[in-house]
């Protein structure tokens, strides 16, 4: 939802978000992840509230299509702008925070374009990651590189699994050091 109307206040906004998840939750078994944007004003505040409502997990960060403008037509066009590695560090920033505040599942997306990629989210606090970008500009065997990447990466440093990786760089626990 992209709030238009100049009388709709940031809390109203947050309260429809907050209502729909909870409805949701009052309705259907199923898990229940929100994909949110950055543009909120306070997101450990609606993170929190998010989960009272129900929600099971929070994806960091939705990205809005923005269209452009064709000049010969006067019109607007769709335009998809693909994300590049250096967009995850929003979602690494939050996840990072919200880690230790938070006991539900985090993901994160936008700028997962390799297995290091994948490994600074999961340090940084996520239990998932999603990618798109790097498909298509790469095709689907590109899955196989990253978990190459991975695998090399945690067998290189003697990691058994990616819980013990999970938020080890997470404010928290980054702040004890």
């Amino acid at each position: 939802h992209v709030p238009i109307a100049q009388d709709l206040t940031g809390s109203q906004v947050e309260t429809s978000l907050i209502e729909v998840v909870r409805t949701l939750r009052e309705n259907l078994k199923l898990p229940i992840a929100v994909k949110i944007g950055p543009y909120y004003s306070s997101l450990p505040n609606l993170s929190h509230k998010l989960v009272e409502a129900g929600a099971d997990g929070i994806v960091f960060f939705n990205r809005f299509l923005a269209p452009d403008i064709d000049l010969d037509a006067l019109a607007y066009v769709p335009a998809l702008d693909l994300s590049t590695p250096d967009e995850l560090r929003l979602s690494l920033t939050w996840l990072a925070i919200l880690r230790d505040q938070l006991d539900i599942s985090l993901a994160a997306t936008s700028g997962i374009h390799s297995g290091r990629d994948v490994i600074k989210a999961i340090l940084a606090g996520a239990n998932a990651v999603a990618i798109a970008s790097v498909l298509f500009r790469h095709g689907p065997h590109v899955v196989t590189d990253i978990i190459e990447e991975l695998g090399g990466w945690l067998a290189q440093r003697e990691y058994d699994s990616l819980e013990q990786l999970r938020g080890n760089m997470s404010l928290h626990k980054y702040d004890e050091t």
